[in-house]
């Protein structure tokens, strides 16, 4: 037995045309391409990315991603338009190297953090009490004060500079100071943020001497007492700030965001507020740590979406 056909009456034909023609529009008018940014896995640049994830995201409606590279990686993804935008320009000396290159490239905001550092470090700490009975403080169990007193101490050391990732400007400099501080009885240990971080608490949990590459911003300084040793010769520089980078066309293509990541700016402790706020989960929950920064900082936020 053979079915009839349907029959449609010629408001149901309209309906579903109008229908099938919103479903074609719709979605074509309201797309936005995301904001993309590059970042570096370190705590400092971890906690500025979910920062400004989180504020584009909750405040201004622009979906946003955000990927992890190295910073050779980084620098090429920016300058080439495959990400928008970077928080992490570390400048003029750690990244002074991948600026000089992509300059022509990309457009610099300036600053978003100014009072950074980076350099060798060891434990400031002393074995037992931190002060004598006269009440003045005992000697840390680390006794070096500066990079050229490393060669003497090589043996201590176990003869290694505990290192991170070997594209960042941090190792770059280490290997330069390796050379010009002679320290040829040494080795480079190359790794990550988390492997170097995880090597400092063994070292200081067990009252053993080593020595790290550092920088401040960092939580680590925060966690522990800790020194910069002496650098006479300049190698890592003096102070430094971290920029904001941008790819060229991004002031044309998306004007809120660029206004906004040229708003962008904080101080080492609010900065460090939020990485210490990341730690305590392990890292993990960065981006609901942005959230509470956000709830704690209305004020802050609001100077940044001006």
């Amino acid at each position: 037995m053979l079915m009839e056909a349907p029959t449609y009456r010629p408001a149901t034909i309209v309906s579903l045309i109008l229908f099938l023609v919103t479903l074609m529009f719709v979605p074509a008018a309201t797309a936005q391409e995301p904001v993309r940014l590059a970042y570096v896995e370190w705590s400092e640049t971890v906690a500025a990315t979910h920062m400004v994830q989180a504020v584009l995201q909750e405040k201004m409606g622009i979906t946003c991603e955000i990927i992890p590279m190295t910073a050779d990686k980084m620098w090429a993804a920016v300058a080439s338009g495959e990400a928008d935008a970077m928080v992490a320009a570390w400048l003029p000396s750690t990244h002074g190297h991948y600026y000089d290159q992509y300059k022509d490239q990309l457009e610099n905001l300036g600053p978003n953090l100014e009072g950074t550092r980076i350099g060798l470090v060891v434990p400031d700490i002393t074995v037992g009490r931190q002060t004598a009975g006269s009440g003045q403080r005992n000697a840390p169990y680390i006794t070096v004060e500066s990079i050229p007193e490393l060669v003497e101490y090589a043996p201590k050391f176990n003869h290694k500079i505990i290192g991170i990732d070997p594209e960042s400007g941090i190792m770059k400099k280490t290997k330069e100071a390796m050379q010009v501080y002679g320290l040829n009885n040494f080795r480079l240990i190359q790794g990550s943020e988390v492997s170097m971080t995880a090597e400092l608490s063994n070292a200081i949990r067990k009252q053993k001497w080593i020595v790290v590459t550092g920088w401040i911003p960092h939580w680590m300084f925060a966690r522990w007492k800790l020194k910069f040793l002496e650098d006479p010769k300049g190698v890592f520089g003096g102070e430094e700030r971290i920029d904001t980078v941008v790819r060229k066309g991004l002031k044309e293509d998306m004007p809120e965001v660029y206004r906004f990541l040229d708003q962008f700016n904080w101080l080492p402790d609010e900065l460090g507020q939020l990485m210490i706020w990341i730690q305590e989960d392990e890292g993990m929950f960065a981006y609901d740590k942005a959230l509470r920064y956000m709830r704690y900082h209305p004020q802050q936020i609001q100077a940044w979406l001006k």
